[in-house]
């Protein structure tokens, strides 16, 4: 099994387990080049609010865009974006990836931020 495969089956797992909790998921995709993340509704429909580093006031902000100090900027901006549309309390969903270097830097500037998981 290629890495991807078993990464997919991780992420598979773990967003099963969220959707038994019933709660709005912060998911996070890297890249070696960039980071995404959004909040989805409890049904994951629907993206409640999203930040990546292609936005242009986190490019601005940083010199590369695929590096820890970037994934902190759009943790902050993912942070502020969910706030503002009333969503407080969130599960962590790593999409597989391990949590270390850029994951865990945007998840700790989103606890930063003001989102409670």
């Amino acid at each position: 099994m290629d890495s991807k495969k078993t990464r997919l089956r991780r992420a598979r797992k773990t967003r099963a387990k969220i959707m038994q909790l019933r709660e709005f998921r912060l998911t996070v995709h890297r890249t070696p080049r960039h980071m995404y993340a959004q909040i989805i509704d409890q049904t994951g429909g629907k993206v409640v609010a999203a930040a990546s580093t292609l936005q242009k006031d986190v490019q601005a902000s940083v010199s590369k865009t695929g590096n820890v100090e970037a994934a902190t900027v759009v943790g902050k901006v993912i942070a502020e974006k969910a706030i503002k549309a009333g969503v407080k309390r969130v599960a962590f969903d790593r999409s597989g990836f391990r949590f270390h270097g850029r994951v865990k830097a945007l998840a700790d500037a989103a606890r930063e931020g003001g989102l409670e998981f």
